[in-house]
């Protein structure tokens, strides 16, 4: 099916008419990332320095361990093409890296090993294949981010005085690899928690920073740990409280003006924490998925409301480039398909 006759097809449909197809990822290890690049080509990240690729829509996936991460918790991966891929580990210290393959994962470079005291690396983005950010839990009470503009062969550090200051308790997450967003040429976001549910923004590629509160639940384990935008102006952020899965309270929240401030949806919500939101591309609402351990939803409204794609849980949730395909991945090496069940009704 064509691109564009899986949108038309997704279009005519609810989500009672959709349901996740399993496929089979060759690992039984926690997934916790997931990037999609076309119909085609995928990559997901997880535990035990693992990454798995397919290059068929997902019939087939390949699973691989980066020599030397064997004991490394990929949690971002960040796709390009079939061979190009980038991978995150989380950790304190050391255990904070970032590598990258560029022959499909037969051989991947050590790129970025964190050296600060303290820091501990949630996710990171990329506005095209060279241009990257990453970014930390605060250190001393202030926020930490790398950047690379070659590819990744080399990753400075962001100035502390870029950032307002950090609020003590406030803390980053490393859920899916999406607490981080950006957008165009230049913008990016990343979500906070723990002392307070925050988003910082930067529209000059990371020189200058602003913070702005969300409606999102704040304290232990609670925050933003998924952001979207999908123009300048209009945004998504998902989270709640991880240690309280079901629990749907502050689990969304909805920006209009490029994340300056935020509004709690007034229609039917996501049904507990959820830790990935994507966007199908080409479908107007916009058309958006969010994911997390107790179940999965579809908006076709730009969030405004959500209806179910059932229970079964998921960690992230990505959709290719063209929109024709959307991945999610989880526990025990789980990685399903979002697919039709019935046809669309005649005309």
């Amino acid at each position: 099916m064509t691109g564009a006759m899986w949108l038309a097809t997704l279009l005519t449909l609810g989500s009672a008419d959709m349901q996740w197809a399993p496929q089979q990822s060759g690992t039984s290890v926690r997934l916790r990332g997931v990037s999609a690049v076309d119909a085609q080509v995928a990559w997901a990240s997880g535990d035990r320095g693992t990454f798995v690729r397919t290059t068929d829509g997902g019939l087939t996936w390949k699973a691989g361990t980066v020599p030397g991460a064997e004991a490394l918790d990929f949690r971002d991966v960040d796709a390009f093409s079939a061979t190009t891929a980038y991978l995150l580990s989380i950790g304190a210290g050391d255990k904070s890296r970032i590598y990258k393959t560029v022959d499909g994962g037969a051989t991947w470079s050590l790129q970025f090993t964190n050296a600060l005291p303290g820091a501990f690396f949630d996710g990171m983005a990329f506005w095209d294949e060279q241009h990257g950010i990453a970014f930390s839990d605060p250190v001393d009470g202030h926020f930490v981010a790398v950047r690379t503009s070659d590819g990744g062969a080399h990753w400075t550090p962001v100035s502390k005085e870029a950032f307002p200051p950090a609020l003590p308790g406030e803390a980053g997450f490393a859920a899916s690899g999406t607490s981080i967003a950006v957008l165009g040429p230049r913008r990016v976001w990343f979500g906070m928690g723990g002392a307070a549910a925050r988003v910082l923004a930067s529209s000059d590629g990371g020189q200058r920073w602003t913070a702005s509160t969300t409606p999102l639940a704040k304290g232990e384990g609670a925050g933003v740990f998924s952001l979207l935008f999908w123009s300048d102006q209009q945004g998504i952020a998902v989270g709640g409280n991880h240690q309280k899965p079901e629990d749907p309270t502050g689990n969304i929240a909805l920006t209009r003006d490029g994340g300056r401030t935020w509004t709690v949806p007034t229609g039917a919500r996501p049904a507990g924490y959820r830790s990935c939101v994507t966007r199908i591309p080409g479908a107007p609402g916009p058309t958006l998925v969010t994911v997390g351990p107790s179940g999965a939803e579809l908006s076709t409204d730009g969030g405004r409301s959500w209806s179910s794609l059932g229970a079964e849980g998921f960690h992230a949730v990505a959709a290719s480039r063209t929109g024709n395909r959307v991945w999610a991945v989880g526990e025990t090496g789980r990685i399903a398909a979002l697919r039709r069940v019935r046809p669309p009704p005649k005309p």
